[in-house]
């Protein structure tokens, strides 16, 4: 598929899910099964800072970090519906915020070296360009501005039981390589009624791409909370697998 019929077909199953996944792995979440920004601290003091959302979704981490005291929000969706769901949450919070219905990938009207933090809660591998993505970011942001973004960790994808998951029935208590890690193709998944598109990128893809658009990496989590509430069922068996491998990751870099 080409990258605009990608973005297309996930923009159209977040227009129509929206509503489905409002509230869903937004701060202090970083991931599911992951320890939270309460745990990490990795934003810090954000009262009166300028601050960028990338893929914000329906505005839960915005209105987080709006309750904490940040100056100025904005926040970038491909999906109107998301963006419309953010406006009404911050509303009714008594916060606002200035939506933006773009794709990452594009050029996109925010002023640049402006911003001093820039995030994305599990959004960024939803981008079709992440070089020019991460190289936008960078300009968005002042000089050590920083850039925190989590994501669904690559090895989940390629490792799974040997089991009928759908029913949580092992056929061998064991985990298996299911895809190849060095395989970086795209690929349909079915969700509900429609399908999404993505890519599983190695890690050394996420932090050579940083490298590249001008960041430092300071702090790189890939670890699992099993004492979570998500995680109190032992014999789930998404949660014996996050006790053996870290299901998602995130990253804080600066800009030099």
């Amino acid at each position: 598929m080409r990258n605009e019929e990608i973005i297309e077909t996930n923009r159209e199953y977040w227009n129509k899910h929206a509503d489905q996944w409002f509230g869903t792995t937004a701060l202090p979440k970083y991931g599911v099964r992951f320890p939270t920004e309460d745990d990490l601290h990795l934003f810090g003091d954000v009262n009166g800072t300028k601050m960028l959302e990338m893929c914000c979704g329906s505005g839960h981490s915005l209105l987080y970090n709006a309750a904490k005291g940040a100056g100025e929000l904005w926040g970038i969706d491909l999906s109107q519906s998301q963006l419309d769901n953010a406006a009404k949450l911050l509303g009714d919070n008594g916060y606002s915020a200035k939506l933006i219905c773009a794709k990452m990938e594009e050029d996109i009207d925010v002023p640049k070296s402006y911003f001093d933090y820039v995030y994305s809660i599990y959004g960024i591998g939803w981008t079709t360009d992440l070089q020019g993505t991460f190289d936008k970011i960078a300009s968005y942001l002042k000089k050590d501005g920083i850039f925190i973004f989590s994501w669904h960790h690559t090895l989940y994808y390629c490792i799974a039981w040997s089991c009928d998951e759908r029913q949580n029935i092992l056929i061998d208590d064991k985990l298996v390589m299911t895809k190849s890690y060095l395989d970086e193709s795209y690929f349909k998944m079915p969700v509900d009624d429609s399908e999404i598109v993505l890519c599983n990128r190695k890690i050394s893809t996420y932090i050579n791409a940083l490298a590249k658009a001008g960041f430092v990496v300071e702090q790189f989590v890939e670890e699992s909370d099993t004492d979570s509430e998500e995680a109190a069922d032992k014999t789930d068996l998404k949660t014996r697998k996050a006790e053996m491998l870290p299901i998602s990751f995130c990253i804080k870099a600066r800009k030099l």
